[in-house]
């Protein structure tokens, strides 16, 4: 099932030793604030006594999206055992932009374009380049959690390349509403990961700078899932109990076609009909309005939160059943995906 990557006796990151049974918390030293302030991730190990997969949980690469946090904390605080194998929890790994309520790095950088990353290259290729090596190398699966950019908004959803017969199962299995096809992107941890055969999926849900108990319950429950799988911890009748996925094989973007104050018809989750109307886009005196029309049917996995738009705007992110790809992701933010 996995690669030859063992659960050794003593699993070591930066300078913490972990043995069999144990579970530790401590922080993993990644640089220094000017002020010469010590910065470091925080991170959590639960170890069963007996050897099996080692999965990480990863939150916050986006450091504005704090609802993956909350997720692993919560989930922490079930205080899961584990039959076998280990569970290498990092709920902030973007800790720069985390404190700065921030998406990037103080260098600009979206972290999750900078792997692999490099021992003395930028501030985000140096971190980069610690979590590969202290974490990801060293596990057999992991799950990336995110939500949406700011002002945004997205239906719990898994993204995974799914010609990987085990991601493909365990996307399944996490139990999301809509598991998408994605293509890794360059630069991500999944390509970083699947270059050292770790298996990834990626959680999205809600909003940067918000929690969404409906979103933190469903990851929660979909972690759960995967780790009963992996026979790791027993499942309880709730968390075997998921729907069917929407399986989508590509998503397109519908785009603002004036600028103005837009009115929403369909909430995330919705099923949509080309040709049909989900919103409108009017002036403030609704003297000039526009429909916003479904070009393909579809799901609406994502959708914008904020009503004052310009033209050309991205409205509702759509996955449909179809091969194309009309529009992947909005041009205003190239990096809006994991």
């Amino acid at each position: 099932m996995f690669h030859d990557i063992s659960d050794p006796d003593t699993l070591e990151i930066g300078d913490c030793l972990v043995e069999r049974g144990q579970t530790k918390y401590f922080d993993l030293v990644v640089g220094r604030l000017y002020d010469f302030t010590e910065l470091s991730i925080p991170v959590c190990v639960v170890r069963s006594p007996t050897p099996g997969p080692v999965v990480f949980l990863s939150g916050a690469v986006h450091g504005d999206e704090i609802i993956g946090p909350e997720i692993i904390k919560r989930l922490l605080n079930k205080k899961i055992k584990l039959k076998r194998g280990s569970l290498i929890c990092i709920p902030i790994v973007n800790v720069f932009g985390f404190n700065n309520k921030s998406r990037y790095l103080p260098d600009r950088r979206d972290l999750n374009r900078c792997f692999p990353g490099t021992e003395n290259g930028s501030l985000s290729s140096r971190l980069a380049n610690i979590f590969l090596h202290q974490i990801v190398s060293k596990c057999h699966f992991g799950i990336d959690l995110h939500s949406a950019a700011v002002h945004r908004s997205n239906l719990p959803q898994i993204r995974a390349c799914l010609d990987n017969n085990l991601t493909e199962k365990l996307a399944s299995v996490f139990g999301a509403p809509v598991i998408i096809n994605s293509k890794i992107r360059d630069g991500s941890i999944r390509e970083a990961a699947e270059k050292q055969r770790v298996s990834v999926l990626v959680f999205e849900g809600g909003e940067a700078l918000r929690h969404d108990e409906s979103v933190i319950k469903h990851a929660i429950k979909g972690i759960l899932r995967c780790l009963g799988h992996l026979n790791m911890t027993e499942m309880t009748k709730i968390e075997k109990s998921a729907k069917p996925a929407f399986i989508a094989k590509s998503s397109y973007w519908i785009r603002a076609g004036q600028s103005g104050v837009v009115r929403y018809h369909k909430p995330l989750g919705s099923y949509v009909e080309a040709g049909k109307k989900i919103g409108t886009i009017s002036d403030v005196f609704a003297n000039h309005t526009s429909n916003i029309i479904v070009k393909k049917e579809g799901v609406i996995i994502g959708e914008n939160r904020l009503p004052l738009v310009n033209q050309g705007d991205a409205l509702f992110h759509i996955a449909t059943f179809e091969e194309e790809d009309l529009d992947q992701m909005p041009d205003d933010l190239p990096d809006y995906v994991d």
